[in-house]
């Protein structure tokens, strides 16, 4: 094998010149941004992506030739192999020493092997990757977004499975139908369920995830329809009594809404805030505690406030489309307490890459409500949809007219309806 490196402005561009030298049986291994040298005296550099990789040689007579050159040159003697019946005696003696503890040596190394290939199955570059160039391909760009290992896993599995030979030779339709699988393993929540009067709309997360604002974009698109006129009677309630500004904050986006705000920091404020607003409101949104979710004991406090709202609530997770992959695994597992049904996605707008959420989600069938692109209040929300995560992945090819046709964008339509 021979080592190479190639450097480009973008992923999909490095790549492409990395296939077009060295052809498509090469392997990424890794992938890193660098400034890009440019301009006089290197002034005017810029930010670029690297990738390094492998690609196999042949040997012809003494030397030995990169791919696109050795294309119509005879393939070199194989090494004789051992004897199949020698090599399977071998492997049992090996394997028999190992288990019966008589070579501690032996059985180190089987640990340390054992141990690499955990190690990069987890970072994405496992596995042999002695199979199909396109199924290579669509790995490397599953890695590119994020998805996860195990996701990734399932996907190429479904692939081998369920396209011929003859068909993965077709590059683009295989990514088609990858796509489409990508596309089945997003849940929408149907919001429809909750016709209860007030609705009790609570959104959970950990700080810095947007759900201040996320309330007030929800408390203007539920109360007020497309000329900002009041439709619908709307509450603000926040428990966060621990940030600074909180309150003034809250405060200031009701004022501009017209929508008022209410504060409750135990059990009890909240049990009477609900109790002499209930008659008069079609929907209470409250706003909550934003700490690192690893602080149990704040979430426990958190919890037990919330409680006072009853068992009739709509908890949303509000979780950052820019947060990793293991960090989101973390956040669904201990919000797991306030039974949220749904998960709103933000700062959509700051990523190119969501495999990290869409892997998460759908290895624990959590739906997307919402997301949010932006600051603007209201516009910068709408209702969650397959193809905005489909066309927002990068380096796939998506043919948006017939992915629309599968999975139907409906998601600025709805913002407002409210059954």
């Amino acid at each position: 094998m021979q080592i190479f490196t190639e450097q480009a402005a973008t992923y999909v561009e490095a790549e492409r010149k990395a296939r077009e030298k060295y052809g498509d049986n090469l392997t990424i291994l890794t992938r890193e941004s660098v400034r890009i040298p440019g301009g006089f005296l290197n002034l005017f550099s810029k930010e670029g992506v690297k990738l390094t990789g492998m690609i196999p040689l042949r040997k012809s007579g003494t030397q030995y030739l990169p791919p696109q050159i050795y294309k119509d040159q005879p393939l070199a003697k194989e090494i004789p192999r051992q004897a199949p019946d020698d090599f399977a005696v071998k492997k049992e003696k090996v394997l028999a020493a190992a288990n019966a503890g008589k070579d501690n040596g032996i059985k180190e190394v089987l640990e340390e092997v054992r141990m690499i290939k955990e190690k990069l199955e987890n970072s994405g570059f496992a596995g042999s990757r002695e199979e199909h160039s396109t199924l290579n391909r669509i790995d490397d760009i599953l890695i590119l977004n994020d998805f996860s290992a195990s996701y990734r896993k399932a996907l190429l599995e479904k692939a081998r499975n369920e396209i011929s030979p003859n068909g993965l030779n077709n590059y683009q339709a295989v990514q088609d139908k990858v796509l489409e699988w990508i596309g089945e393993s997003i849940k929408i929540y149907d919001a429809g369920k909750f016709n209860t009067r007030p609705r009790i709309m609570i959104l959970v997360g950990p700080t810095g995830e947007g759900k201040t604002t996320t309330v007030a974009k929800l408390a203007a698109n539920f109360g007020m329809d497309e000329n900002a006129r009041q439709i619908r009677n709307v509450k603000l309630v926040s428990i966060d009594a621990y940030k600074i500004g909180a309150k003034e904050q809250l405060e200031k986006l009701g004022a501009c809404m017209g929508v008022p705000c209410f504060f409750a920091t135990n059990y009890d404020e909240m049990k009477r805030t609900i109790a002499l607003n209930s008659k008069a409101t079609d929907i209470f949104l409250i706003d909550t505690i934003g700490r690192p979710h690893r602080d149990m004991v704040l979430l426990g406090e958190m919890k037990q406030i919330l409680d006072a709202c009853g068992t009739l609530t709509d908890v949303h997770l509000v979780v950052s489309a820019t947060t990793k992959f293991s960090d989101v695994n973390e956040i669904l597992k201990d919000f797991e307490a306030f039974g949220y049904k749904s998960v709103i996605v933000t700062k959509m707008d700051e990523t190119i890459r969501t495999g990290n959420i869409i892997s998460a989600l759908s290895e624990k069938a959590k739906s997307i409500s919402y997301v949010t692109t932006g600051q603007k209040i209201p516009t910068d929300i709408r209702r969650a949809s397959v193809i905005q995560f489909l066309t927002n992945l990068e380096g796939f090819k998506v043919n948006r007219m017939k992915f629309e046709e599968r999975f139907p964008d409906k998601g600025k339509d709805q913002m407002q309806e409210w059954k």
